[in-house]
């Protein structure tokens, strides 16, 4: 195992640090960050329902999907919060407070509804209440989601028009058959597993396609929120690195916990443990992560408006 370090002052790639407008090279609460194959940074801007790229090595920003005003058409977002491409490069949005997952063709001017109905939150198999993590399975092409308000999480096939249910849907709980308000989702190919952070059960645990129930990988199994190093408070992401390693958005701690491959004890690499702040080194209320792959680390650092890179050294 590599020696593995990160920079502890962030570089602001995105956003104007504690500033929140609706300008082209403003953000107000980003969600989410990813990039495409040519680095481009993408950027869920949910307050100002839009999707923002950056163009890689320019200033050149434009928005790709939403127009920033927020309602139910096609064409508008309403709180998005996650976004991820499919192999053929369309964009896939959750749209969290139109309850749906929209689809946006390279280059559209609209997305399509591909799971939930537009403003209409339920527990039916055809509906979704404030969705948040989505993951595309490489093989099988399933649409993965994490239904928080339902508790559960959702798989729709390709093409499909309704959902199976995988894992939860019976209230929130602390069991390992239940969630509480799951909100990032990571597939991992090698386990056929799903990776889940479930947010109101402060920890991260796995379940693998088909199984009955969860495990745990990381907080606490009874779901009591902390500070320590082996406890979550409000964990909203999970990624993981080449190695296995992992990586977890802990979102009410303001800070990014590093837990080697196996461990239940995890190391803070960026932020300071229950202390929000605007500072380089400090982060206020993250909602996800990224890594690139050079390992550097990508937070969308919600409550300051800004994307910040955390070198690798």
């Amino acid at each position: 195992m590599p020696v593995l370090r990160w920079n502890s002052t962030g570089v602001t790639v995105a956003g104007i640090s504690g500033n929140a407008s609706s300008g082209s090279n403003y953000l107000n609460r980003p969600f989410d960050v990813t990039w495409d194959y040519a680095n481009n940074l993408y950027i869920a801007d949910r307050n100002n329902n839009r999707i923002q790229k950056y163009l890689f090595g320019t200033t050149n920003i434009t928005t790709v999907a939403g127009d920033g005003t927020l309602g139910p058409s096609s064409y508008q977002l309403h709180y998005p919060s996650r976004v991820i491409f499919d192999s053929n490069g369309n964009l896939l949005v959750t749209d969290s407070a139109n309850h749906r997952i929209q689809l946006w063709p390279s280059g559209g001017i609209s997305g399509t509804t591909i799971a939930g109905v537009t403003y209409s939150a339920g527990n039916s198999s055809t509906q979704l209440n404030t969705p948040y993590g989505i993951v595309l399975n490489p093989i099988s092409g399933a649409l993965y989601i994490s239904d928080s308000m339902n508790h559960r999480v959702v798989s729709y096939a390709s093409g499909a028009n309704s959902s199976t249910l995988l894992l939860g849907g019976n209230g929130a709980g602390a069991s390992n058959i239940q969630l509480n308000n799951p909100v990032g989702l990571h597939f991992d190919s090698f386990t056929n597993s799903l990776i889940i952070a479930n947010f109101g059960g402060n920890n991260i645990v796995q379940y693998v396609l088909g199984a009955n129930n969860w495990t745990l990988l990381a907080g606490d199994i009874n779901g009591v929120s902390g500070m320590t190093s082996t406890t979550l408070n409000a964990p909203t992401q999970a990624v993981f690195d080449p190695m296995g390693n992992m990586y977890v958005a802990d979102r009410n701690n303001h800070r990014v916990q590093f837990f080697y491959k196996g461990q239940l004890n995890g190391t803070t690499i960026a932020g300071v443990t229950s202390t929000s702040g605007s500072s380089a080194t400090t982060l206020n209320t993250p909602w996800s992560l990224k890594l690139d792959n050079q390992l550097n680390l990508y937070v969308a650092d919600s409550l300051n408006h800004r994307i910040q890179k955390f070198s690798r050294y």
